[in-house]
């Protein structure tokens, strides 16, 4: 369907909604809208219009920038890059918060829309998913993966009675267009403590989905490192980049590789549990990502570094609800039960779950958190001093540079 005909529709729906349901909680609407296109200025500019009076209704009763939209009446549409039925990694996981959301607020099957297998690297097949959830009609849109951004970008103006809710990257409208992530830099850190704690080698692998260019991997990267250091400093992190967030037998290679290295445990920040099933055929150890993957590998896994969607998942749906949405930005953490730690299984080293406890608190408590000077990186640059730390901006976007103890290979 014409894109410019779907959005007249979706303004003429609202608007004999609005008509015919004066006595009930009106549909979820933008605050203004973008100026009509010229051709088409006398009946889109009614729809604007009412749109608007409608989205000032929802101010009012809600306080956010959308009208209140009755649960019975709410779709949920989610953009998945890879398949929930892989029974792990990085959309089984997403899934799992998004059945939790679902569950925690009473929605019915048929009110979540998924889209699988959406290669975030085609943006044409982006866009059609995108659409479809809009045809069947969601107020909100969960898209799952880094390669999303752009697309929910350009769909956010183009439909402003839409949320388009990103996970992973750092483009907003403050709007309909927001980004949700979490410290997974927190778990990170402390699944490091049991990886530098059982090392034989002093040579720990870690299987990258990018290089150093993109902050997000290069600073879980390094959070691993700093908690495998706070052990022992001893330990090198060698890490090795597929290229790909979703590479099932790259992240396998990769594995490999760094095993043929001397390294006998390896962490991931990629999507599949390979890495650490190529750990258990070798006899080495590993730290899982995203889901408990002892479940996986039960011979490998110390512990996983793991997601709660849920927790987001539940908050940003109720506010559609409720009509409190505001268009922020979500940044999570331990303390809100978005990042968790897996169970440390019985592999780890006698006195893991004291160090790692003790870690744990200092970061719940609020008094440090993981990156907070010294902080030297691996070419020997002072990247904070001594009591500074880096703000969330350049945690999330600005951290292109190794720890001291990260060998790239």
């Amino acid at each position: 369907m014409n894109k410019k005909i779907l959005a007249f529709l979706l303004a003429a729906v609202m608007m004999v909604s609005t008509a015919a349901c004066s006595s009930s909680e009106p549909a979820a609407s933008e605050a203004s809208s973008e100026a009509p296109a010229s051709s088409e200025a006398a009946s889109e500019e009614a729809s604007s219009e009412a749109a608007s009076s409608e989205a000032a209704d929802g101010e009012a009763a809600g306080g956010g920038l959308f009208a209140p939209v009755a649960k019975e009446d709410l779709k949920v549409g989610v953009i998945h890059i890879t398949d929930p039925a892989e029974g792990s990694g990085y959309t089984y996981t997403h899934d799992l918060g998004i059945v939790g959301m679902q569950e925690n607020l009473g929605l019915s099957d048929d009110q979540i829309i998924r889209k699988i297998n959406v290669d975030d690297t085609d943006a044409t097949a982006i866009e059609t998913a995108m659409l479809e959830c809009i045809e069947e009609g969601c107020q909100i849109i969960f898209a799952t993966s880094w390669g999303y951004m752009d697309t929910c970008e350009a769909l956010a103006a183009e439909y402003p009675e839409v949320i388009f809710s990103h996970g992973t990257g750092y483009k907003s409208n403050g709007t309909n267009f927001n980004n949700y992530f979490g410290r997974i830099y927190q778990s990170r850190y402390l699944s490091g403590i049991a990886a530098g704690l059982k090392t034989k080698t002093n040579k720990i692998g870690y299987v990258g989905a990018q290089n150093s260019d993109n902050a997000e991997v290069t600073g879980g990267c390094n959070a691993f490192a700093m908690g495998v250091a706070s052990v022992n400093p001893d330990a090198e992190v060698y890490i090795k980049v597929t290229g790909s967030w979703f590479s099932p037998e790259g992240e396998k290679q990769a594995a490999e590789a760094l095993i043929a290295e001397g390294c006998d445990v390896i962490g991931q920040h990629c999507d599949t549990a390979n890495p650490a099933l190529a750990a258990e055929e070798n006899g080495v150890w590993s730290v899982g990502y995203n889901s408990d993957m002892a479940l996986k590998a039960p011979k490998s896994v110390l512990t996983s570094t793991m997601w709660d969607w849920s927790v987001y998942y539940t908050k940003a749906t109720q506010s559609v609800i409720d009509g409190t949405w505001d268009g922020s930005n979500y940044f999570g953490d331990m303390n809100d039960g978005l990042v968790v730690l897996a169970p440390l299984t019985e592999l780890c080293e006698e006195g893991t779950a004291e160090k790692v406890e003790e870690a744990k608190a200092k970061i719940l408590s609020g008094e440090w958190d993981v990156f907070t000077g010294p902080i030297e990186d691996n070419e020997g640059n002072v990247i904070l001093a001594e009591g500074e730390t880096l703000s969330d901006a350049d945690i999330t976007g600005n951290i292109h540079w190794y720890y001291k103890n990260v060998v790239v290979k």
